[in-house]
């Protein structure tokens, strides 16, 4: 419930954030920034976000985590100025480190290895599922009440989901489902991060995450929007509404991909996803029409939907006992750096050498990192 609201608010700015950064009158790499500095937040809040989920307890983090996200989005809403807005979206960024790390430990503590991949999966189909649909009402607020208003729901959203953290989600630090151990003291937070990172699968997920978000703000966030408006005429809300609807691909997916995920293991589901992922990008580049760029936004919705949690539940498989905390927030950090790099690097790829550039750069990434995945990471459960 806490997720469908937060990101219900997240998808409805989705549609817009591309074309209100542009209302300020910057460049195509300006608007990249605004979507790489909530990805930067994150990816800077990540570490102490973890911390505090051990320290205070996972349901103040994910209250707070709300409180900081409406905070945010109401400067973005008002901001005067493209600097006042790139300040709000930071805001909002650090409110979403919160309510991410928080709610993938959650997850992490109440599974085990054979019900991790089905458990992630509702959680994930719930996620993309908000997230997918949210630029259809935002798309369509956007065209009767201007852009801003798409920020104003994302405000409440995440008043309401700060209530439902503080009054509804159970407190599960301290009974921890992956503790079989006796109960010590696990290593200061730094040691078991480097304990994670020295794992070469917990990296090289990492790094699948990492091209996977990479691709997922800077071209799809980013470079597809201004592209789908500039070379097929498309308003909005029309681009809110291919967003929206091909995530109900991704949707129908999901679970019967955590089935997967826990019946034959993780790599027999991330390989294949992620290069989909790839394909789905040569689709945008091509597109001569609406239903070209519908038709990429399926693909991509398809290659999200297979994938589903299979990265987070490998992540959550190496993670020796005690330290879910450290390991969701370690991989949620390395993921959102490509958040960070994604749309700045694309952007400006596009103000340099075009948007078709950009977006093959993205989809050889893609195809790159699936195959290094495919031969060198271990699988970390079958039954």
């Amino acid at each position: 419930m806490l997720i469908a609201v937060n990101q219900l608010g997240f998808g409805a700015v989705v549609a817009v954030l591309a074309l209100y950064a542009q209302s300020f009158g910057v460049s195509q790499s300006a608007i990249g920034l605004a979507i790489a500095i909530y990805g930067l937040a994150r990816f800077l809040l990540a570490m102490p976000a973890g911390q505090l989920a051990d320290r205070v307890g996972r349901r103040p983090a994910l209250a707070l985590g709300g409180v900081v996200s409406a905070v945010g989005n109401l400067v973005c809403a008002y901001a005067p100025t493209f600097p006042l807005f790139i300040l709000g979206r930071f805001v909002a960024g650090a409110g979403a480190a919160l309510v991410l790390i928080a709610g993938t430990v959650i997850l992490a503590d109440i599974t085990t290895p054979a019900d991790r991949g089905r458990t992630m999966a509702i959680y994930q189909g719930v996620f993309l599922f908000a997230v997918g649909v949210g630029p259809v009402p935002g798309g369509m607020l956007a065209e009767r009440f201007g852009l801003v208003a798409p920020f104003v729901v994302y405000a409440v959203a995440g008043v309401v989901a700060a209530a439902l953290a503080w009054f509804l989600i159970p407190e599960t630090r301290g009974a921890l489902a992956d503790t079989a151990v006796a109960a010590a003291a696990p290593p200061e937070f730094a040691v078991q991060v480097r304990v994670l990172t020295a794992q070469v699968g917990f990296a090289l997920v990492s790094l699948i995450s990492f091209v996977s978000a990479f691709a997922r703000t800077g071209a799809l966030f980013n470079v597809i929007p201004v592209l789908a408006h500039d070379r097929l005429g498309l308003s909005a809300q029309r681009i809110g509404v291919g967003l929206g609807l091909a995530s109900l691909v991704g949707l129908a997916l999901i679970y019967p991909s955590g089935v997967l995920v826990d019946r034959y293991g993780r790599k027999v589901v991330i390989v294949p996803a992620t290069l989909v992922s790839g394909a789905s990008l040569v689709v945008f580049l091509l597109m001569p029409s609406y239903a070209w760029f519908l038709a990429g936004c399926v693909a991509w919705s398809l290659a999200v939907g297979v994938s589903g949690a299979a990265p987070a539940a490998y992540a959550a498989d190496v993670a020796p006992p005690g330290m879910n905390a450290a390991a969701m927030s370690t991989y949620r950090m390395l993921a959102d750096l490509g958040y960070v790099l994604g749309p700045i690097a694309l952007g400006l790829i596009t103000d340099a050498f075009g948007a078709n550039a950009a977006l093959a750069t993205a989809a050889v990434l893609l195809v790159a990192v699936a195959v290094v995945f495919a031969r060198v990471a271990p699988e970390t459960y079958r039954v």
